[in-house]
């Protein structure tokens, strides 16, 4: 292929205000898919408030970014080569790819876990919110808040990504937000 594979690694775990010393730019040759694998070329990026809290080395509902392996992040990119039934080369997938231009998916783990996006998505889409903020504010609201029509929400961080979601919601179910 004769590409480079620019990419962000964690270099040391942030003490205090993450700085760009935590990290490290390595350029390294574009990865091969193997059996059941498919590379991705990134395009968009997600940068959420998670991933201050990746980059800690302490128990979480997810293992930290290892030292020296690319910042994780969620991504949508687009399939260049596979090697699996279900993705083929132009379909756009959601996934974890990390702060890098092209990412294996298919070999294991959460990491390298991707979603085709369906038919008339926008990717961008795909990282608000239908992504990980949405997410967040739709299970948040109504799997753990179960609220009702006429309920009044308090939404303290409404400003933000997912609050403002979560408003939304409440707002849809009739819900008074505040």
């Amino acid at each position: 292929m004769g590409e480079v594979n620019r990419r962000w690694l964690l270099k040391e775990r942030p003490v205090g205000m993450v700085g760009e010393h935590n990290f490290e730019w390595q350029e390294a040759p574009v990865p091969e898919p193997g059996e059941g694998e498919a590379l991705v070329r990134v395009l968009y990026l997600s940068f959420d408030p998670a991933m201050r809290g990746w980059m800690q080395d302490r128990p979480s509902y997810i293992p930290p970014v290892a030292i020296g392996e690319p910042m994780r992040a969620s991504s949508v990119g687009q399939v260049v080569r596979s090697n699996r039934d279900d993705l083929a080369p132009g379909d756009l997938v959601e996934g974890m790819s990390g702060w890098q231009d092209y990412a294996i998916v298919g070999g294991g783990g959460m990491a390298s876990a991707a979603t085709r996006l369906p038919a008339g998505i926008d990717p961008r889409h795909a990282l608000g919110v239908l992504g990980l903020t949405g997410m967040t504010a739709y299970f948040g609201l109504l799997d753990l808040g179960k609220p009702k029509t006429d309920d009044v929400v308090l939404v303290s961080g409404a400003a933000g990504a997912t609050g403002s979601v979560a408003g939304q919601i409440a707002r849809i179910h009739g819900c008074r937000v505040i």
